[in-house]
């Protein structure tokens, strides 16, 4: 499946940290899937997550494909521990994007736990039931 986003003008970029437990399970999902990229729907807001090696933007999914927001530059070497955040920088396409992002990142931790939680339900080991044999 290939789909087509479109890029505005940047209005502004910052330093952030994503929490370790966020960046860590977008690095799981993203191994899955590899080497496609990950769609991540984030229905609370109607907005659609997509993440690669290099970026994770988000599309407001009510409107036409072009890119709110970009999370780029990871810098997960720069943490002492796994469990410790992530520097990050954000960058902002739209006026609307500045005011969504703490909502955005919280929304995007519940979402990849819900895409966890249906692909894990689909890789269930199974168990082994013995038969009864009637002789």
């Amino acid at each position: 499946m290939q789909e087509t986003f479109h890029r505005s003008r940047e209005l502004r970029r910052e330093t952030r940290l994503l929490g370790a437990a966020t960046y860590n399970l977008s690095r799981v999902l993203l191994g899955r899937r590899r080497p496609d990229p990950l769609f991540v729907p984030i229905r609370n807001m109607l907005y659609l997550a997509v993440a690669d090696d290099l970026e994770i933007v988000f599309v407001d999914g009510a409107g036409p494909r072009h890119i709110q927001m970009a999370w780029q530059a990871f810098r997960p070497g720069r943490r002492s521990s796994l469990d410790a955040p992530v520097p990050f920088e954000v960058v902002y396409y739209t006026a609307e994007s500045l005011q969504v992002l703490p909502r955005l990142q919280s929304e995007f931790q519940r979402a990849l736990a819900h895409l966890k939680d249906r692909d894990d339900r689909g890789r269930r080991s199974a168990e082994v039931v013995p038969l009864a044999i009637h002789r």
